[in-house]
């Protein structure tokens, strides 16, 4: 076992969650693939916001395929083991598993960064097939295909977080496309690659449009519906996560339509059944207390300044109209922030209308709308981060104590003290600080119970 080659890792990692008591068994993905293995489709991409289960997937995908000897501790007793050709295929095949979101140590720059990758591949190569000469000078791939036409061997490809290098300091345009040329000239018509899977947070086509990565089939969250219920938790597996929590708690703090209320609703297609976000979701259980869980992981500094910047009506998040085709393409994003908010996990799909073929769209769930809404408060007055839940108990006390003068005193203040550079459209500015105060107050005066303009989830 190697570093990148039928590497240990990917098996602990996955035993590991095994083990955890709010483990769910998404397993029969991999009934999926194995049809697929040597067949000229063989190449696969799942794109889905952050902390959506794609790197415990890809750990399960490698643990599972690549060639040891403790996979059947943790697969005997998962719904795999029932597929027909289980033992055919467990710990059968060579993986080479790469987390592209990993890098060396003081990294700054690509060179360093694809060094690490196409070293650590050699060495494992070296090591397993020493008999063969092996030239470390050499491209990677012209050593895979040498290994390939003498030995007749395959290889898996499982790759996370493909695009994680493109959001790197060091990236440079000639990176980006040594990058893609790279993945490229690794995958592309190669007789060794006998299945290629890899994750991603954003569309192929946010980074590559060419051909460089047209072998893939790309499976995102607007245009294909399978796969989709490996991404999130079901209402069902949510209700069996929600009885293990009551058996193993004395005291429960969380009941189960929160659970709802705060985590549901995403959607990813207009015919796919809703989804629970999972790591909010397990961190949820495990902490016993509703929190925002995901939305604290990252900051949506980038969406919120392409929100400005596009000058672009917030009171659209509650019911904005779209089709698949413009979901998936976010190459526009400078003119039409929506994709993009859509593809990272900030607005889901709310109804869907056959006959025209769009989508309607709003925020999945409180977590998000709450979270979202507090950290767009800053960017759309002058009050700081610090200050803004304060000022918006303020706005909720004044309402609830009938204080009407102090409350359009303070709404005043939000208006006169807007920078200058933010209001050129004075009146859509006007509209957006409405929404964002809004939205907040009525939160929290129905303590999340109903959304916004009445509507709930």
């Amino acid at each position: 076992m190697g570093m990148f080659l039928n590497s240990i890792e990917p098996y602990d990692k996955y035993k590991t969650i095994t083990k955890g008591l709010y483990f769910v068994d998404k397993t029969e993905l991999l009934e999926e693939l194995i049809p697929a293995l040597e067949q000229e489709q063989r190449f696969f991409c799942i794109t889905r916001p952050r902390r959506f289960g794609k790197t415990v997937m890809a750990n399960m995908i490698a643990s599972f395929f690549e060639k040891s000897e403790g996979g059947s501790d943790v697969f005997d007793r998962l719904k795999i083991s029932e597929y027909p050709k289980y033992k055919e295929h467990l710990n059968k095949h060579d993986v080479v598993y790469i987390d592209f979101s990993e890098m060396p140590k003081e990294c700054d720059s690509y060179k360093k960064y694809i060094s690490r990758i196409e070293e650590g591949i050699y060495y494992d190569l070296r090591e397993k097939y020493s008999d063969l000469y092996l030239k470390q000078e050499d491209a990677i791939w012209d050593i895979f295909s040498k290994i390939f036409n003498e030995t007749k061997k395959k290889f898996i490809f499982v790759m996370d977080e493909w695009d994680a290098v493109f959001h790197m300091s060091f990236m440079t345009e000639k990176n980006r496309e040594d990058y893609l040329l790279f993945l490229k000239l690794l995958l592309k018509g190669q007789s060794y690659v006998e299945l290629a899977y890899m994750t991603g947070v954003l569309p192929i086509a946010k980074y590559s449009d060419g051909s460089e990565l047209n072998m893939f089939l790309e499976y995102n969250m607007a245009t294909r519906i399978r796969f989709s219920e490996y991404f999130g938790f079901s209402d069902e597996e949510v209700d069996k996560l929600y009885e293990k929590y009551l058996q193993n708690t004395k005291k429960p703090q969380i009941d189960r339509e929160g659970l709802r209320e705060w985590y549901d609703g995403y959607h990813f297609s207009g015919h796919a059944d809703g989804l629970y976000n999972p790591f909010s979701l397990l961190n949820a259980l495990k902490s016993r207390e509703f929190g925002s869980y995901w939305f604290e992981t990252g900051t949506p500094t980038f969406l919120v300044e392409l929100l400005l910047r596009s000058h672009y009506d917030l009171y659209r998040l509650t019911e904005e109209l779209a089709t698949a085709d413009s979901l998936s393409g976010i190459d526009t994003m400078e003119t039409n922030p929506v994709p993009i908010l859509y593809q990272s996990g900030y607005l889901t799909v709310k109804g869907y209308d056959k006959r025209f073929r769009t989508y309607t769209l709003g925020f999945p769930n409180r977590e998000v709308e709450e979270g979202f809404i507090k950290f767009l408060l800053p960017f759309y007055s002058a009050t700081s981060k610090a200050d803004s839940a304060f000022e918006i108990v303020n706005f909720v006390h004044e309402v609830e104590n009938g204080k009407i003068d102090a409350f359009m005193r303070r709404l005043q203040s939000f208006f006169s003290d807007t920078p200058y550079e933010l209001v050129r459209d004075l009146e859509l500015h006007y509209q957006n600080v409405l929404f964002v105060h809004r939205i907040q107050i009525v939160g929290l005066l129905y303590t999340g119970k109903i959304s916004h303009f009445g509507r709930t989830y």
